[in-house]
């Protein structure tokens, strides 16, 4: 255990380390692009895309039919790992077949491809927020795991000023709004978006849609686990 919890702090250190790293010339350019293609874009596409994805995200953090699952108290950390790391499998097996089958589908197909990833990949944050012992119930938990997805998919830039939220989640929890409407989902919406557009239109091309979605979506899905579970670490190993 005492190995164990030693390899985690290096794997986390090395998390925390590329979560503040200045942002590289590429990445200073991809972003200085997608700014302008974003200002390009009509106010009102923007407004109907930010609407659209937070009344979705919405829908699935605080729906009625999506379930909590009972938070697992951490007695054994390797244990707990091993269990999380099943359960990210699992939703990666998950999402490259949702992403074949939409992608084979076409444009029309590959358009609900949004809303069933984005279900996807909020309900294995909910199982990994329990099994380290978290009660997603709580309206503070749910937040946390929306900072977990912006980290995850978004510019170098955003990801350095979300990731002091992160690391002192306990301290900042204290003065959360207790409206959602309060959270920036436009920004969300568009990191997110620019982070994802290449692989999600690649998907939409009929003969290589089902390989790209597959494809993406188990990678995606296996890089938002991997931002959950060095999250939740830094909560219970305090560092």
């Amino acid at each position: 255990m005492e190995l164990y919890e030693q390899e985690i702090r290096k794997e986390l250190h090395r998390w925390q380390r590329k979560m503040q790293r200045d942002p590289s010339l590429p990445n200073r350019l991809t972003k200085r692009l997608q700014d302008r293609i974003n200002r390009i874009i009509p106010e009102k596409v923007h407004q109907a895309f930010t609407a659209a994805i937070k009344q979705m995200t919405r829908g699935v953090l605080f729906g009625a039919g999506f379930i909590s699952p009972e938070p697992q108290p951490v007695t054994d950390l390797l244990l707990t790992e091993a269990r999380v790391k099943d359960r990210i499998g699992f939703y990666k097996t998950t999402a490259a077949t949702e992403g074949a089958i939409t992608g084979a589908g076409g444009i029309l197909l590959g358009l609900a491809d949004f809303p069933l990833f984005l279900s996807i990949k909020m309900k294995m944050l909910f199982d990994i927020a329990a099994l380290y012992g978290f009660d997603v119930k709580s309206y503070q938990e749910r937040l946390f795991l929306l900072y977990i997805f912006q980290i995850t998919f978004s510019s170098q830039q955003l990801r350095n000023k979300t990731y002091p939220l992160l690391a002192n989640w306990d301290q900042y929890r204290q003065d959360l709004p207790m409206d959602m409407h309060a959270f920036d989902w436009r920004r969300f919406q568009q990191e997110y978006r620019d982070y994802i557009d290449i692989a999600k239109l690649l998907q939409l091309m009929p003969g290589i849609g089902a390989v790209v979605g597959a494809y993406a979506n188990h990678r995606l899905t296996d890089k938002l686990g991997r931002s959950a579970m060095n999250a939740y670490r830094m909560r219970i190993l305090k560092v």
